[in-house]
């Protein structure tokens, strides 16, 4: 018997692989190539997802070219002074994408760390260390953003304080990492991204990501019925900043609202690519494709479904668009943004 779904400490779905192995289909338009531009990589006391597993899922059937790891708290060194932990990380995934260059995917092939930019002027000699540890690899940064009032709304193992976007340090900060030529990802719900705009407006030589569609949160005490109409006009106001990009992906987590994974069989692409036009479809509008990205954002949504069947869904939805619109989606927008 498949064990139920349970959370993770961390506040993932817990990933059932015989769960998952109980639905498969072919692989729609195999010669796509494709770039992942979020993912994680962890070894976590109840999970595991380290490159043997990322090789395995990026290995299943898509054209996956390359990757971009995206910060998550892992391997940090705790024998440093905390501002100076989260470059375990990056070293670490220098490694990882060492080990990754003879295989098929490249790896990792881009960087994102974290410096805390509310250290503003400070920010500069870690970012540089930063730079040099990953080997002409490192992309920028995410800090931990999201945040919410309601203590049902996490996904994260550590709630951050309700700031730090709208701080004053973090916008000095945040122009350090623009002079650099580096990115800032965002990773915000909903109700937080009037502070995402303010930062774009502050700093507009800084080219922003917002990770997940913008975190339409779907749990109690929110309905995604009565989301929507906020948040699309909110992702609309964001749009008008022509440095403000947009990832298209993480909606197989906890905090959206959906269900499948409560579900006695793992969602079809038919399934998923159903219940995310609306959203999917909201952002592209919104932004175009030459600022849109599809991300799987493994293995936090592999509570949800497998590698195979998400891209394939991603591919379901651009299914209208020209030979030039999927390039973009798929392929070329990360690599410019990440300069890949």
């Amino acid at each position: 018997m498949i064990p139920p779904p349970s959370m993770t400490a961390s506040r993932h779905i817990a990933i059932r692989e015989a769960w998952l192995a109980q639905h498969a289909e072919p692989i729609l338009d195999p010669g796509l190539p494709i770039i992942d531009p979020h993912h994680h990589i962890w070894k976590q006391v109840d999970q595991r997802y380290l490159l043997p597993e990322l090789l395995a899922d990026t290995g299943s059937g898509h054209d996956i070219r390359a990757t971009v790891f995206i910060q998550c708290g892992a391997q940090y060194d705790m024998a440093e002074p905390p501002a100076r932990r989260p470059l375990g990380e990056t070293r670490f995934m220098t490694r990882v994408a060492e080990a990754a260059e003879a295989s098929a995917t490249r790896a990792c092939a881009g960087i994102i760390g974290l410096v805390d930019l509310t250290l503003g002027d400070r920010v500069a000699p870690l970012l540089e260390e930063h730079v040099a540890l990953a080997d002409g690899r490192f992309r920028g940064v995410r800090n931990r953003t999201a945040w919410d009032a309601s203590p049902l709304v996490r996904s994260n193992l550590e709630s951050p304080p309700p700031g730090p976007l709208p701080l004053p340090a973090f916008r000095e900060g945040a122009r350090r990492l623009a002079a650099m030529g580096l990115t800032l990802d965002v990773w915000a719900y909903h109700p937080q991204l009037g502070q995402v705009l303010e930062v774009a407006r502050a700093v507009p030589d800084l080219t922003i990501i917002v990770d997940h569609c913008g975190g339409p949160i779907g749990l109690a005490p929110y309905r995604r019925e009565d989301v929507f109409a906020p948040w699309r006009a909110a992702i609309t106001a964001l749009a008008a900043c022509p440095n403000v990009m947009m990832k298209l992906g993480g909606l197989a987590m906890d905090v959206g609202g959906h269900q499948f994974h409560q579900q006695p069989m793992p969602p079809s692409s038919d399934i998923l690519a159903e219940a995310w036009r609306p959203t999917i479809e909201a952002c592209i509008e919104a932004f175009g494709v030459e600022r849109c990205m599809f991300e799987s954002n493994f293995p936090v949504d592999k509570g949800m479904c497998s590698y195979p069947v998400l891209w394939n869904a991603f591919k379901r939805l651009a299914g209208g668009t020209s030979a030039s619109e999927r390039a973009a989606l798929f392929h070329d927008t990360a690599a410019r943004v990440y300069r890949l």
